[in-house]
């Protein structure tokens, strides 16, 4: 009876996200092809880190787990890591299985799908309103017919885990962004705030 149970919730778990998908394609086959570099390497000095003019008057607002099957108390605060060359990490890792998928954390609109050397394939997401931007990295694959400019909301499925760019194949995971932007900055500027404390709703 149990295993029954199982197999049901199961069909329809995976016949919902099937839904998702088929209500969100806007029509075009095949994932978009990942361009090339051309923007900055992003650092942020460390004297700006979680102190930006304005930023506790402000929350980026509800913004749930983008990676699916994830629960609060796996994820673990690895904003502050140190990374090569002198970066920091300005992000978390979200650890999952290769082809777990990852949902929209917020809604907006797709600015930027970019082919990056350390974060390979990336997905940049403005925020409704405009002053945040989600960077989702390392991903395995995009949604077929993702592009940018479509527009996305909270837990569509827009990409699967992954370990393209710098990270290793032996540990696929969502690197997890989240940017507070300044009026006409563009996708690859903006201030890393933390996003473990906003998804633990703290």
């Amino acid at each position: 009876m149990i295993r029954k149970i199982a197999i049901v919730l199961l069909v329809a778990a995976l016949g919902y996200v099937l839904w998702v998908v088929a209500l969100n394609l806007p029509g075009k086959s095949g994932a978009p092809r990942p361009q090339m570099e051309t923007g900055p390497v992003k650092t942020a000095p460390i004297a700006d880190r979680g102190s930006i003019a304005g930023i506790s008057a402000r929350s980026p607002g509800v913004t749930i787990i983008p990676v699916v099957g994830i629960k609060r108390e796996q994820l673990a605060d690895t904003f502050d890591d140190a990374r090569g060359e002198g970066r920091i990490h300005d992000a978390i890792d979200i650890m999952a299985p290769r082809g777990t998928a990852v949902i929209a954390a917020a809604p907006g609109t797709v600015e930027k799908i970019f082919e990056s050397k350390l974060g390979g394939h990336t997905i940049y997401i403005r925020r409704d309103g405009g002053a945040w931007i989600d960077y989702y990295a390392h991903l395995d694959a995009y949604v077929p017919g993702l592009v940018e400019g479509s527009k996305v909301v909270r837990g569509q499925l827009i990409a699967t885990v992954g370990s393209t760019g710098d990270a290793s194949p032996e540990a696929p995971h969502l690197h997890y962004a989240i940017n507070a932007m300044a009026p006409g900055e563009n996708w690859w500027q903006g201030k890393a705030i933390n996003p473990y404390p906003v998804l633990m709703g703290q």
